[in-house]
């Protein structure tokens, strides 16, 4: 199974803010979760997410900020990192 190096997550805006949504680039980090799937994380280091098959990314830290729900929409990124 090929393993992707990097996903692009899109954060929702904060609600009545009118805030645009913001997109997190993540990278393979050489960290696994309890369940054994890899840990991806953005350039901060402090968001942490791991992506199912189906592409949805869950963060792993128990408050991963305002608005951020348990259910974002990973993509999938060519090239390098």
């Amino acid at each position: 199974m090929t393993v992707i190096e990097r996903y692009a997550i899109t954060l929702p805006g904060t609600p009545g803010a009118h805030a645009p949504p913001r997109v997190v680039t993540v990278l393979l980090s050489d960290r696994v979760g309890v369940d054994g799937r890899p840990v991806y994380v953005d350039e901060t280091g402090e968001f942490l997410v791991q992506i199912g098959a189906d592409g949805v990314a869950e963060p792993l830290a128990d408050d991963p900020g305002p608005c951020v729900t348990k259910c974002l929409h990973a993509v999938p990124l060519p090239g390098p990192r």
